[in-house]
């Protein structure tokens, strides 16, 4: 089964294949392709930057949103945000002015406002999965350490979507899960066995 790891420029491409293959995954293939990415049976978008610049530097590549959403929202093709890769899944981002999203989550991508705790937040801190998310099915996010880098968190509309926070400053938006759709805002590439773990049960993962 072929990964495809979109490259975008945006995101820490070595690590996350490498994280990848160490959680199971054979046939990686890093891509800026649409045609790879819509023959792929699992799509990892990584995010590194600001929302509006990741956001801009996807839809340079032709044709790429469209094969996301036919392969994402249309096929159910299971499908992974990293940082802004997750970001970028909301409606809207509101860093360096307001930029459009993927539209997939409905919801904001807003500066965190953690009292006196500085921004960004960097290193690790605990992910505690919501009580009661996704009944169905569960969430694939579990309980543990992960690492962190970032200044700005998702709001989504509905809590339901919400699949796990951590607490800096009060609660932030530490992943999201909706259908074949999983998006964490920590690096599990940067996240050792915690993160491995998740890797390795998304790529298990059947929605």
């Amino acid at each position: 089964m072929t990964v495809a790891l979109i490259d975008y420029g945006a995101g820490n491409l070595r690590s996350a294949a490498k994280a990848l293959e160490a959680a199971g995954a054979t046939g990686v293939t890093v891509t800026a392709d649409p045609a790879v990415v819509s023959r792929a049976g699992r799509i990892l978008l990584p995010g590194v930057g600001a929302f509006g610049a990741c956001a801009s530097a996807l839809r340079a590549i032709p044709g790429m949103e469209e094969a996301l959403h036919r392969s994402v929202r249309e096929a159910g093709v299971p499908f992974l945000g990293i940082c802004v890769g997750m970001q970028l899944m909301a409606a809207e981002g509101e860093e360096f002015g307001r930029h459009a999203g993927l539209g997939w989550i409905q919801g904001t991508v807003r500066r965190m406002q953690p009292g006196g705790l500085k921004v960004p937040q960097i290193g690790w801190n605990e992910v505690l999965p919501e009580s009661g998310a996704l009944p169905e099915s569960g969430t694939l996010v579990r309980r543990g350490f992960a690492y962190f880098v970032h200044s700005y968190a998702m709001q989504p509309d509905n809590i339901a979507d919400i699949a796990a926070r951590c607490d800096y400053g009060g609660p932030v938006v530490a992943a999201v899960q909706r259908a074949n759709m999983l998006g964490v805002q920590f690096h599990p590439e940067k996240s050792q066995a915690y993160g491995l773990d998740l890797l390795a049960r998304w790529l298990a993962w059947k929605p």
